[in-house]
């Protein structure tokens, strides 16, 4: 073999026969690197090809070109390797910092509470010695006095046109929000299920005992700090219920630094309450130690500062000092620490929504942490470790969703300077119609010019709100999404679909009580905390007849669905929905629809300790558990919001036809909530002489097909309700179903374990099919044991997969079914027990 140059100083690739060291010119390195940057593993055909097509590789065996690509491919790997541990080291590092100064914060907090503590006691011993004076109305108010000795300066009269005056407001603001960010101005209590880590979004905690309602969050993402807060500045980008932000004003800083004044109006997520704006100073700055700050507050009388302007769809709230905190990290990216911190004036609100504007989990949801996963989303874009199917780019996916919520928003809140005028009713306000035909508001990118024939038309939008009781919000918004058929009409998603062809209003205003439409969803894209994906829908067309011909055709909507992640604590869900034609352009006009699940957080009153006792021994008595009331006792607020186009000679029909529809699915929801809405444990537990002796019938019928018994135990000398409770307390899901040869078998009866894995009650247990909850090959082995099962009275089945009620696959790993015989010996039902089940 030849030996090459000793000045060559690539890396010496070694023979797996020979044991001999090969060098190779520069030259012949950079040949192979050519076709190791097309192909880094050639086939033999392809090496061979190689050497003829490279004279100066002539004289290198194949099997030496071999080693050399396997080399290569080992140096690429550890290279590859090499650099993620040393990205994982930085984060580990950056986190590291991060805990530690978390850690010297809370330990600063821990010794204001001690200090607190003792004055507190020693204020009290005081006051308890004392009679002849007011030192126990002292004791109350000294913590307000302490805590308003130096809080904001009050300056009514501050010059609005003096730039050194709203410089001070600016500083102060600063100040503040350094002090909630990274000191103790703030009682943070961490959020449940927000555990700092590597690949955890960071740290996330909510206010206790302030004014108004907080929330902070502290992350890594590997962005330079001048593009996080640019993408941070953008508030209608990442925090979906913005409207808008409008900066009024700009006046740069002596410093460098730059003071804003900025309105920011911010949608209403129901229908029962008007939507909020803010007037607010806004300071962006960089600090002594390299970190970039933008800090901002409301301007009121008391800070000083001009008057913002009014709008009377918008009730004013007040941000208190909020911001974000950007920290460069050693060797690339950003440390982030975000506080938003609100009054959202809850006296405008109604007394049920209350909770909502008076949740620190659901701000943090909505607001600081709907930030910070928004910049990791685009930092992992960035970097190329986000892959999207169907070849769409992340950024117009993005404009995707926002466009979907902007455009569901938008019907909501019906703003007049958007062209919504409402439409008288029918007598009846459960509904609410509202009508635009603002020729301003579709020439945007929102609708599209292609929503609007040239004689005249517009949309119309049927809305309502509705509190429900008990309902798991994600359960609901599982359903809505997957049983579509369960709620919605055919005729009107025709109805809808025709609006993007090019003679919109061809296709006659539909009449509701159509044929349910079989659905396909096609996934595009999803976050990185799977809190939110978009998708396709493809509709399965049907006919009416055969003048309605026309509308048999497939029919698609693009679809967003969020916060249906389990682990998320005060969140809200949507299922929002918008028609769409097969060539589903980048710029396709979206008009959408759907639903949006807001959970009311209740207040427990920490000193009615009596009555949380009560709850608590109530519930556990019920079910074994430790749940409270609130828990049990759980309400949601459900908005729906549908928009149809209309002409101006179809409109009438349109409105009834929009105001019963909504009416059809408000009914529709709430037999769905009904079916779902879990009670707790025995609170369900049947106690009639019918259920006892069904329970005897199962028990004994599984003993004399079996040999053994179902429990374990000489079950046939247990007394009736003895009995029940073993079989209803059963970890194993037991079920029983009718025994029918001319009709598909449905459920009759179910345990605790069944319901739950059914995800049902046993009222609407005999609405569920046995069909329809074992997949193919469950179907198959049990037609295959029937006849065993009929004859000699039980049959054992194989692990497999079944579905609830829900859709959610369940797998289990052994069934056994058995014949179930009354007093006569005559057949009275199957019963199953699935063992071992869990969600898939």
């Amino acid at each position: 073999m030849m030996a090459h140059s000793m000045d060559d100083r690539d890396s010496p690739d070694k023979g797996f026969d020979s044991g001999k060291y090969v060098r190779y010119t520069p030259e012949q390195v950079e040949a192979l690197e050519r076709v190791y940057a097309e192909c880094p593993k050639p086939s033999s055909l392809r090496r061979q090809q190689l050497i003829r097509e490279c004279p100066i590789l002539c004289n290198i065996e194949p099997r030496q070109i071999k080693v050399w690509f396997q080399n290569r491919r080992c140096r690429e790997k550890q290279r590859k390797e090499s650099a993620r541990l040393q990205t994982v080291n930085r984060k580990l590092s950056a986190m590291n910092k991060l805990l530690m100064e978390e850690n010297d914060r809370l330990q600063k907090q821990v010794s204001h509470l001690v200090y607190e503590n003792g004055f507190m006691k020693h204020r009290i011993h005081t006051a308890s010695g004392t009679t002849t004076d007011n030192s126990c109305e002292s004791v109350v108010v000294s913590g307000q006095q302490r805590q308003q000795q130096n809080p904001t300066h009050q300056h009514p009269q501050r010059d609005a046109n003096n730039p050194a005056n709203l410089l001070s407001i600016a500083e102060e603001t600063l100040a503040e929000f350094l002090s909630k960010a990274t000191g103790t101005a703030v009682d943070w209590v961490q959020m449940i299920g927000m555990k700092p880590g590597p690949d955890s979004i960071g740290i996330v905690a909510v206010s206790r005992n302030c004014s108004g309602i907080a929330a902070r969050a502290c992350g890594l993402v590997s962005l330079e700090p001048m593009k996080v807060a640019e993408i941070l500045k953008d508030r209608p980008s990442w925090f979906r219920d913005c409207r808008c932000v409008e900066t009024l004003n700009v006046i740069p800083t002596g410093s460098g630094g730059t003071i804003e004044l900025v309105n920011t109006q911010i949608y209403a997520p129901t229908t029962l309450a008007a939507a909020r704006d803010f007037w607010t100073l806004r300071y962006s700055t960089s600090l002594e130690d390299g970190s970039y700050v933008v800090c901002e507050r409301s301007l009121t009388s008391a800070t000083g500062g001009p008057n913002g302007p009014l709008s009377s769809s918008f009730v004013r709230a007040k941000m208190l000092s909020s911001g974000f905190l950007i920290r460069p990290c050693d060797g690339g990216g950003s440390i982030i620490h975000i506080v938003d911190h609100v009054d959202l004036d809850v006296s405008s609100v109604p007394e049920v929504l209350r909770p909502l504007y008076e949740s620190s989990k659901i701000l943090a949801q909505k607001m600081t942490v709907a930030a910070l996963r928004h910049v990791r989303q685009i930092a992992q874009e960035t970097s190329g470790e986000v892959q999207y199917s169907g070849g769409r780019q992340p950024a117009v996916l993005r404009t995707f969703s926002q466009r979907l919520c902007r455009g569901f928003n938008d019907a909501v809140n019906g703003f007049a300077d958007d062209g919504w005028s409402p439409m008288s009713s029918d007598g009846a306000e459960d509904i609410t119609i509202m009508i635009n035909s603002s020729s301003a508001k579709f020439a945007g990118s929102q609708y599209g010019s292609s929503f609007l024939p040239s004689f005249g038309s517009g949309v119309l939008c049927a809305k309502a709100s509705m509190l429900l009781q008990n309902v798991p919000p994600l359960v609901l918004i599982r359903f809505l999404r997957e049983h579509r058929a369960e709620w919605a009409d055919y005729g009107v998603d025709a109805y809808s679909a025709a609006s993007l062809r090019a003679t919109p209003f061809a296709v006659p205003c539909v009449r509701t009580g159509g044929f349910p439409s079989n659905q396909v969803i096609l996934p595009l894209a999803q976050t990185l905390e799977h809190e939110e994906f978009i998708e396709v829908v493809r509709l399965g067309g049907h006919a009416y007849s055969p003048e309605d011909m026309g509308l048999s055709r497939d029919m698609y909507l693009l679809q967003l669905c969020s916060g249906v992640d389990e682990n998320v604590v005060g969140g809200c869900a949507q299922l929002v929905f918008a028609p769409i034609d097969e060539s589903f352009a980048d710029d396709a006009p979206l008009l959408p629809s759907g639903f949006r699940v807001i959970p009311l957080e209740q207040k427990v009153n920490p000193n009615d300790h009596q009555s949380a006792s009560r709850t608590r021994d109530l519930a556990s008595s019920l079910d074994g558990s430790t749940k409270t009331d609130s828990e049990t006792n759980s309400r949601l607020v459900l908005t729906i919001a549908f928009q149809f186009t209309y002409d101006n000679h179809s409109r009438d029909n349109v409105a009834t036809m929009a105001r019963q529809y909504v009416r059809n699915v408000v009914g529709s929801i709430q037999r769905v909530a009904l079916a779902i809405t879990p009670r707790p444990g025995s609170m369900q537990f049947p106690t009639s002489p019918e259920a006892l002796t069904l329970v005897r019938w199962i028990t004994r019928s599984y003993s004399a097909h079996t040999g053994a018994d179902l429990f374990g135990t000489d079950s046939q000398s247990c007394g009736g309700d003895t009995l029940l409770k073993q079989l209803w307390n059963h970890s194993d899901a037991i079920l029983c179903c009718s025994l029918k040869t001319n009709a598909s078998p449905v459920f009759t009866f179910a345990n605790q374990a069944g319901l739950d894995m059914l995800e049902t009650t046993l009222v609407a247990l005999q609405d569920i099919m046995l069909d329809k909850t074992l997949d193919d090959s469950g179907r198959k082995a049990l037609c295959s044991e029937f006849a065993k099962i009929m004859q000699q009275g039980y049959a054992n089945l194989p692990a497999g997969i079944c579905v609830s009620s829900m859709g959610r696959p369940v797998s289990y790993e052994q069934a056994t079914v058995w014949k179930v015989v009354d007093d006569n010996e005559s057949n009275h039902c199957l019963a199953f027990i699935l063992v071992n089940w869990s969600f898939v």
